[in-house]
């Protein structure tokens, strides 16, 4: 049955990059009518984004096509890195994150195929993306959004519960709004580039660091193109027309390549900003229009399908009355504190490799190619970097949905992964649920499902102990895979009252059984 409702839909989705296809799809699947528009004539063409980092996979394959995106992007084996043109470490990314994530590498998958993958995953769902529809302007009271379109001059009112912007940096949404865009712009500009390069394409990933600069280098499309990232070197910055030929000379040295043909070369500035509100009472915002950083980790549009699966779920449980308003609330400070944490982190770390000054000239190369290898050579270092970049160290021990501990593991914690049995697998169904590793007492288990909560028990072995988890320990588990409540000693009232304070067991009947996961 179609979930588009064009005159009174639930949510109204604003922009159809990313961050608005996996929103709609996430509330589709939880049968909330909605709409999506865009102002742009259908999806992106140029591969821009191109890193799908872990964490954003794991979210697929809650919604069921993590596999198809691995399937059709290319799995970078192993990252370069390289100084002064002689390779100086390479480290195989399994070494990064086995273990800890069923996907433990980095794909590269560009963004203009990501986005009609998701469109095709949408209308399969019920949902088609209107293109060329803008936002024109909205009100809201107590009661909902009045929100009018244009759609080619014609103007169309849509009555709405909820509207989320996913419209980019340049939001509409939050321009009326009235939300401020505090940050700034870095004053280097940056090439990217869509090459073809001799002695064949290279499927692992490469860092080049020289006196001069620094360049990326990471595959693109299996019909053989590599994706060129780097500075532009100073003096070429205010040159009118720059193209590829003007910075041919500094890129081939610096990444030990020759460039035989080039199908794409653009220039940009990189900026720093994070909106003043993510939230302004029945309006949401979301990816950029919320939050814009540098480049460095490919962080960008995986924190964007981050928020976007944080507010859908919240949202899917207040529109269908089994979630108490005020999870919406936690939305802002759960998303803006990573947010802020990690423009903070992209601007220091940016800085310090891109400066032209002697501090910033040592430490591309000098530390960083003494003590990366050094960092990769011990498991604790490849452990952090990994969960770093690939975001599932992303946690939410502050918000006031998060309570408790339970082993290593505290409320607000991804939930650590168990490949056998797979703790993961309950998690496609995008609902609350209780995980026990260890023995299910019989009040836990009378509890969870006068709650219409399941209950998947799993044995607390030496993968269980090692990933974290207590023996016989309880965990209720957030519809997006983060632990909202950890008991050490299992305490039926204790999940009854959370459960209560966020308005949970509002599940139809017949939910709540007890499963035995096993081997």
């Amino acid at each position: 049955m179609p979930l588009s409702s064009p005159a009174h839909p639930e949510v109204l989705v604003v922009g159809a990059g990313p961050t608005g296809l996996v929103l709609a799809l996430w509330l589709a699947r939880r049968g909330v009518p909605l709409r999506i528009i865009d102002r742009a004539a259908g999806p992106g063409e140029a591969s821009r984004a191109m890193a799908v980092q872990a964490r954003t996979l794991e979210l697929y394959r809650q919604l069921g096509f993590a596999d198809e995106v691995v399937a059709q992007g290319i799995r970078a084996p192993a990252i370069h890195l390289r100084e002064a043109g002689e390779e100086v470490a390479r480290i195989p990314f399994r070494e990064l994150g086995e273990g800890v994530s069923p996907y433990p590498f980095m794909l590269a998958y560009p963004q203009d195929d990501h986005e009609r993958f998701l469109v095709g995953k949408l209308a399969e769902a019920g949902v088609a993306v209107e293109w060329g529809v803008a936002l024109a302007s909205l009100t809201q009271d107590a009661a909902g959004i009045r929100a009018v379109l244009d759609r080619d001059g014609g103007e169309e009112v849509c009555s709405t519960a909820y509207l989320a912007g996913c419209d980019g940096a340049h939001s509409r949404v939050r321009a009326a709004l009235g939300l401020g865009f505090p940050g700034g712009t870095y004053e280097q500009v940056f090439y990217v580039a869509d090459v073809r390069i001799a002695d064949g394409f290279r499927e692992d990933m490469f860092i080049n660091l020289g006196q001069a600069g620094l360049g990326l280098m990471l595959p693109v499309r299996r019909n053989g193109t590599q994706r060129l990232i780097g500075l532009v070197p100073p003096e070429l910055t205010h040159r009118a027309g720059l193209g590829f030929e003007d910075v041919r000379a500094s890129i081939e040295p610096l990444m030990g390549i020759r460039v035989e043909a080039v199908n794409w070369f653009s220039t940009y500035r990189a900026h720093h900003r994070v909106a003043e509100h993510f939230r302004v009472g029945r309006c949401f915002i979301a990816g950029d229009a919320g939050h814009v950083h540098s480049p460095a980790g490919g962080q960008g549009m995986n924190t964007g399908i981050g928020d976007a699966a944080n507010l859908a779920w919240k949202l899917a449980q207040v529109v269908r009355g089994r979630g108490d308003p005020a999870l919406l609330d936690t939305y802002e400070p759960e998303r803006m504190a990573f947010a802020r944490t990690l423009v903070a982190t992209t601007d220091r770390a940016f800085r310090s490799m891109v400066g032209e000054g002697l501090g910033s000239q040592i430490l591309r190369t000098w530390l960083l190619p003494h003590l990366l290898p050094l960092v990769w050579g011990f498991p604790a270092g490849r452990r952090l970097m990994f969960n770093t970049i690939s975001q599932v160290r992303i946690a939410y021990r502050d918000s006031a949905l998060s309570a408790g501990a339970a082993g290593a593991v505290h409320g607000g914690d991804r939930l650590p992964f168990v490949a056998e049995p797979d703790n993961f697998a309950p998690l496609r169904s995008l609902d609350w649920q209780v995980h026990v590793y260890g023995e299910a007492r019989p009040g836990l288990e009378r509890a969870a499902a006068g709650l219409g909560l399941p209950l998947h028990a799993f044995p607390h072995d030496a993968a269980a102990d090692a990933a974290g988890l207590g023996r016989d320990a309880a965990y209720l588990v957030r519809p997006d895979g983060y632990v909202a409540l950890a008991m050490e000693r299992p305490d039926p009232r204790a999940l009854a009252d959370h459960a209560g304070r966020w308005g949970l067991g509002r599940a139809p009947a017949g939910a709540g059984s007890r499963r035995q996961e096993s081997p």
